[in-house]
């Protein structure tokens, strides 16, 4: 019998690292190279993700430093982050670049959870759509006769407890990630 989920389960990971990335870039109340790490800069006639062209510290708890590697990069950086509306503004000392994040206000924080409750949402989609393309090569291949009624049956159940694993790995996430905004 053809294993239908361990077939796809890449797919559901592919879920989970894309909702991940997506929570490292939620700004909480501490500076991390997670809000900027991922932003496009336009050097060498490309886009490039800006941990590709320079280092990306954080000195202190309000302060993202970015250091290009080609010092020629330095004012297509700083366009980018200006570009990114993250709405702090950079400055520029010599080849360094830092952000300096203002303090956060409560308006802010329960912004940014609904923000994140938003794309969890998505992520929540994309692991029901990966569920409902198994689901159909389940039903398929009963259609088909190359597995029983009773086979059907149990892998459907079988995907419906990952499905739940899956959710509570997201659900987990979006709890640490709350708290970590609120907190203050």
């Amino acid at each position: 019998m053809p294993n239908f989920i361990d077939e796809q389960k890449q797919e559901f990971q592919a879920v989970i690292d894309h909702f991940q990335k997506e929570l490292q870039g939620l700004r909480t109340g501490r500076a991390s190279a997670g809000l900027v790490e991922s932003i496009h800069v336009e050097v060498y006639g490309q886009a490039m993700e800006l941990k590709a062209v320079a280092s990306i510290t954080t000195p202190d708890a309000r302060t993202i430093q970015i250091e290009p590697w080609d010092k020629t990069v330095v004012k297509d950086v700083e366009k980018a982050l200006v570009d990114a509306d993250l709405g702090m503004q950079p400055t520029t000392a010599g080849t360094v670049i830092r952000l300096n994040l203002p303090p956060m206000t409560e308006e802010n924080r329960k912004n940014l959870v609904k923000i994140m409750h938003q794309k969890a949402e998505v992520s929540r989609i994309s692991v029901r759509n990966v569920r409902e393309k198994i689901k159909a090569l389940v039903t398929n291949a009963k259609k088909d006769k190359t597995i029983s009624e009773d086979e059907e049956r149990r892998e459907l159940e079988r995907l419906d407890k990952i499905v739940g694993e899956w959710n509570a790995k997201m659900e987990k996430m979006v709890s640490e990630k709350e708290t970590e905004i609120m907190t203050v």
